[in-house]
């Protein structure tokens, strides 16, 4: 997952820089301090164990996703982005090596390094085969593993850079295409490309999230617009909008919402039980930085990573003339379980 979205100085302090707090719809219960170092990405929840697993650049975080208590951490790496679990392992990603690692959940353990491509980062599992799917975003490819021995089935040509993926419990994977905003399908069996579904209203697709009994994906863009996409067609059905600086997105499939943790401190909150009628429900505050997310989909709970910022610290440049990423105060990130109310 790219770490490159702005967020202005006026969104720090908007925002507010510490601010833990939660409308009605949902309540915050935990603050699970992680600690430095402060470059974080993806958040992975677990559903098997109850864990939650934050790619947390030399290391991987192990939360315990029901009381808060810190497990331990995934150490040995070096540049982590994506977590996947298959087969009884753990799988990450050195993103500036290029490799897949693999690891013990148990012994948090690294067991095996797997060559891979350049810019390893989001990392998804095929649920019926158990493959491994490690996006390669700037490599525009994608290295399938198979757990069974930890070798690499297949390196596919996206034909394009990537962002993230997700199964669709259908036989396929579906890829951000954030170069040339699009969706990437790919077919498990055959491990190639067989679909590129244009998404042209969505600047940048960062996070991605599945509704599979509704056929539909939920993609948010760096543009401030969650893009709903109908897997049946790949048509676009919907567009909503999220909060700036978005780097996830994730489905609650009892309740029927979908949500963008953007930067700008919120989590967007979408309706999304009617196709034809879907609308933003709430903007959940969390904290500037609050980027990435994931979700236990049977309780409903969210799991945010953010860091506290100075507010007196300088905001450093960043691309085309927008401001950069705010440093965040040395120490300070931790993971937030926000509970939905009803």
């Amino acid at each position: 997952m790219k770490l490159s979205i702005a967020i202005g100085v006026a969104a720090v302090l908007g925002a507010g820089v510490a601010s833990a707090q939660a409308p009605a719809g949902y309540k915050v219960v935990k603050d699970v301090a992680l600690g430095a170092p402060e470059r974080w990405d993806y958040v992975v929840y677990d559903a098997p164990s109850h864990r939650v697993y934050v790619a947390h650049s030399d290391r991987i975080s192990v939360v315990d996703a029901q009381d808060g208590k810190l497990i331990g951490d995934v150490t040995g790496v070096a540049n982590t982005h994506g977590v996947g679990i298959s087969n009884g392992k753990g799988y990450t990603d050195d993103g500036k090596a290029g490799a897949v690692i693999v690891f013990d959940p148990k012994t948090l353990k690294v067991l095996k390094r797997i060559p891979g491509k350049e810019d390893a980062d989001g990392i998804t599992v095929d649920p019926a085969s158990g493959h491994v799917f490690v996006v390669n975003g700037d490599s525009k490819s994608v290295t399938v593993v198979d757990p069974k021995t930890d070798t690499v089935l297949a390196t596919v040509d996206a034909g394009g850079g990537l962002e993230y993926a997700v199964p669709g419990g259908d036989g396929k994977i579906y890829v951000n295409g954030a170069e040339k905003k699009e969706i990437v399908r790919i077919d498990v069996k055959s491990n190639a490309v067989d679909a590129h579904w244009p998404i042209p209203g969505c600047t940048s697709p960062h996070g991605l999230a599945i509704d599979p009994a509704g056929h539909r994906l939920f993609v948010t863009c760096v543009n401030k617009l969650m893009t709903v996409v109908d897997t049946a067609s790949g048509s676009v059905i919907a567009t909503l909008p999220i909060g700036q600086g978005t780097d996830a997105a994730a489905f609650d499939p009892k309740r029927k919402r979908a949500f963008s943790s953007n930067g700008e401190g919120t989590v967007t909150v979408v309706d999304a039980k009617d196709p034809k009628a879907m609308s933003v429900t709430e903007t959940v505050q969390t904290r500037v930085t609050g980027r990435t997310m994931g979700i236990d989909p049977e309780s409903g709970r969210l799991f945010v990573a953010a860091a506290e910022i100075d507010p007196k610290a300088p905001v450093p440049a960043g691309p085309n003339g927008r401001p950069g990423r705010p440093a965040p105060v040395p120490g300070s990130l931790k993971l937030m379980f926000l509970d939905p109310v009803h």
